[in-house]
C-alpha cells in the first residue's frame, strides 16, 4: 500500500517528533509513505472571511501537487494542516464561482475542483489497516498507562469535515487501546487549547490550557495524547510555568499520538525525538517500561 502525504512545515522543524513517529510507523505498518513534492504551508488558520479567496491559494496548490501526481487521496496529520486543506477542498468541490476565481488565480497551475479526498492519518488508520491489525503488530504495549485523548478545537469542527461526530472521540480512543493503553476521556478533550491567544500573555498564564490540564488531573489522567502542534506547545511546553504561577498542580505529560503508536510498534525511541518533549513526559514512559523498544 502508498500514500500521498502532507506533511506542513511545523512538523520538519519543532514537530518532527509528530511527523517522524508517524512515517516510521506507516512503513511498519506496511505503508509505503510518498511525501508530495514542493509542498507549501497551507496557511495554518482558515479564512473566517467568506470573500478572502486568496488565502485559499496555498491549500489548494498543495492539492493541486497530489492531483498531479495522480493521487486521489492526500494524507495528513497535524490537525490545523488537515482543518485548513479539507475545508479548502470543500470550497473547490461545491462552489463553482469561488472555485473558477481560485483557478484563475493560479494561471500558472492545472485547474483543480475536489478531485483529491483529504484524509487524517488516524481516519487512514482505521479504514486502512483497522484496530486489530495494528494490535497484532504491537511489540511493546502501554499497559498500565492512562492516557487522555485530546482532539482540540479543529479536528472536529465545523462538522462537515470533522474526522468525526463533535464530542465522539473513538478514533484515537480505538488507536490508543489497540496498543495497549488505558483510555480516559475526559470533558475538555474538544475544548480550545488557547491557540494564539497566548503569544499575548506571559508564559504559563494559559488559562484555556491550566482549565484543560486541571480537568485532565481531576479525572485520573496520566497523559494527553494530541495530534496539534499548537496544542502540544500551549498543553506541553508551558506547564513548568503554569507550576511555578500556581495556575496547575502537577505534570500531566503530553505526547503525539505517533509518538505513542510508535513506542507501542518496538521502534528505536530515536524516530520519536522525545527530546522536544518535557523531561516529565519520558520519565513516565520509562516508568511504565514502555521505552523497551526491539
Amino acid at each position: 500500500m502508498k500514500i500521498s502525504y502532507y506533511p506542513g512545515c511545523t512538523l520538519k522543524t519543532k514537530a518532527k517528533n509528530l511527523d517522524l513517529a508517524a512515517v516510521a510507523s506507516l512503513e511498519a505498518l506496511g505503508v509505503e509513505v510518498k511525501e508530495i513534492d514542493r509542498w507549501n504551508c497551507c496557511g495554518a488558520v482558515h479564512s473566517l472571511t467568506a470573500d478572502d479567496l486568496i488565502h485559499q491559494v496555498g491549500p489548494v496548490r498543495n492539492l493541486i501537487r497530489a492531483k498531479e501526481e495522480g493521487a486521489d487521496t492526500l494524507v495528513t496529520l497535524c490537525s490545523m494542516c488537515y482543518n485548513t486543506l479539507a475545508r479548502a477542498n470543500e470550497i473547490m468541490k461545491n462552489d463553482e464561482v469561488k472555485r473558477d476565481t481560485i483557478n484563475r488565480f493560479m494561471d500558472e497551475e492545472i485547474d483543480y475542483a475536489g478531485e483529491v479526498k483529504v484524509v487524517h492519518y488516524l481516519t487512514f488508520l482505521e479504514e486502512n489497516i483497522g484496530w486489530d491489525a495494528i494490535k497484532e503488530k504491537v511489540k511493546v504495549p502501554l499497559t498500565g498507562l492512562n492516557v487522555g485523548p485530546y482532539y482540540g478545537c479543529t479536528l472536529q469542527r465545523p462538522a462537515e469535515i470533522g474526522i468525526e461526530p463533535f464530542g465522539s472521540y473513538t478514533l484515537m480512543s480505538g488507536m490508543l487501546e489497540a496498543i495497549g493503553a488505558t483510555v480516559t476521556e475526559f470533558n475538555a478533550a474538544d475544548k480550545c487549547c488557547g491557540s494564539y491567544q497566548v503569544l499575548g500573555s506571559p508564559a504559563g498564564e494559559n488559562s484555556a490550557g491550566a482549565a484543560i490540564l486541571n480537568l485532565a488531573a481531576a479525572g485520573g489522567i496520566e497523559a494527553l495524547a494530541t495530534s496539534c502542534p499548537l496544542c502540544e506547545y500551549n498543553l506541553g511546553k508551558q506547564q513548568q510555568q503554569m507550576i511555578e504561577k500556581g495556575n496547575i498542580e502537577k505534570n500531566i505529560p503530553t505526547y503525539y499520538f505517533t509518538q505513542l503508536l510508535a513506542v507501542a510498534l518496538g521502534l528505536d525511541p530515536e524516530v520519536c525525538h522525545f527530546e522536544l518533549n518535557a523531561q516529565f513526559s519520558v520519565e513516565l514512559l520509562k516508568s511504565k517500561k514502555c521505552l523497551a523498544a526491539a
